[in-house]
């Protein structure tokens, strides 16, 4: 069992450098959630939404999305994604994917009601609403797909506690060469 354990752990500094690149992307989604904003200060929809604006957030969005699914088939591709952890890691990279790709055309959505020309002040409400609700809806996304990615780090940053059952092993060295053998004959 002891070697069997030992053969499922990802080296140490793999797990580092994953749970940072997680980290960072996590830390990205956050910030564009709370960046990319709809309402004016008063918390209402401007008269003119800006287009290019909420297009903006559309296009940011399907590039973390893109960055997310990257990570998440690097990860696949990986050997450490067979183990148990890593296969618990890319079930949550994998729910950070579908995710992500929801954001985007959401954004996208809310874009598109900017744009549309009311005909009457029923027609103007309803516009509003769905341009908020598909905006909040991408932001949401963003802040879920973060949360998916977090539920990954705490899967990793767990596998780094069980590293400490296990000693460091140290680099296999090749055992030293016989020494020579005298070249001298009997007579």
């Amino acid at each position: 069992m002891h070697s069997g354990a030992q053969r499922e752990l990802i080296p140490r500094d793999d797990t580092l450098q994953m749970i940072g690149a997680l980290h960072s992307l996590k830390d990205r989604l956050v910030a564009a959630a709370e960046e990319y904003q709809l309402l004016d200060d008063t918390g209402r929809v401007p008269a003119a939404p800006p287009y290019a604006e909420l297009l903006q957030h559309a296009v940011d969005a399907q590039a973390l999305s893109r960055d997310v699914v990257q990570m998440t088939a690097e990860f696949a591709r990986g050997t450490h994604s067979k183990s148990r952890v890593g296969s618990r890691v890319l079930a949550h990279l994998a729910t950070a994917t579908t995710l992500s790709s929801h954001a985007g055309p959401h954004f996208a959505e809310a874009a598109e009601n900017a744009l549309s020309l009311p005909s009457g002040p029923a027609d103007r409400q309803y516009l509003d609403n769905r341009m908020v609700i598909d905006h909040a809806t991408a932001r949401a996304f963003l802040r879920r797909t973060s949360e998916s990615l977090g539920d990954a780090v705490k899967e990793l940053d767990a596998h780094l506690d069980f590293h400490r059952f296990f000693p460091a092993q140290a680099p296999q060295q090749s055992p030293a060469p016989p020494p020579p053998r005298s070249n001298t004959r009997h007579r």
